[in-house]
């Protein structure tokens, strides 16, 4: 049992020694960031930003008029799109319908036929 507690206050203190050492190579990571401009220093420590539900409704307001004032410009261009972009609508002649009709019926016919002899 000696050796295990010794084992065990031996790794606690090697812990104790490592984690002073992560301290100082933050300490000195914040510095040279601060020094070059770029660092994080405080933004972590920042609370979230906490805007009333009354400014949330005044933004909505006003991003729905940015929004609205938005589509009335662009509307009439795109009215101008949807009109050119309905496709025209082919009608077929009578004739033309009863010539596919009638190839249709003999198609039918020639399958039914091939059924009777299977059977």
């Amino acid at each position: 049992m000696g050796n295990l507690s010794n084992a065990l206050q031996q790794l606690r203190e090697e812990r104790k020694q490592v984690q002073l050492q992560a301290e100082k190579l933050d300490q000195a990571i914040s510095v040279i960031e601060s020094l070059k401009g770029s660092g994080t220093v405080g933004k972590t420590n920042q609370p979230t930003r906490i805007i009333s539900a009354a400014s949330r409704r005044k933004m909505a307001r006003a991003q729905k008029a940015r929004w609205a004032k938005a589509r009335e410009k662009s509307e009439p261009m795109a009215i101008a799109k949807t009109m050119a972009s309905v496709p025209v609508k082919h009608v077929m002649s009578a004739s033309a319908r009863r010539k596919i009709a009638a190839s249709q019926r003999a198609r039918w016919a020639k399958v039914k036929a091939g059924q009777k002899k299977a059977a």
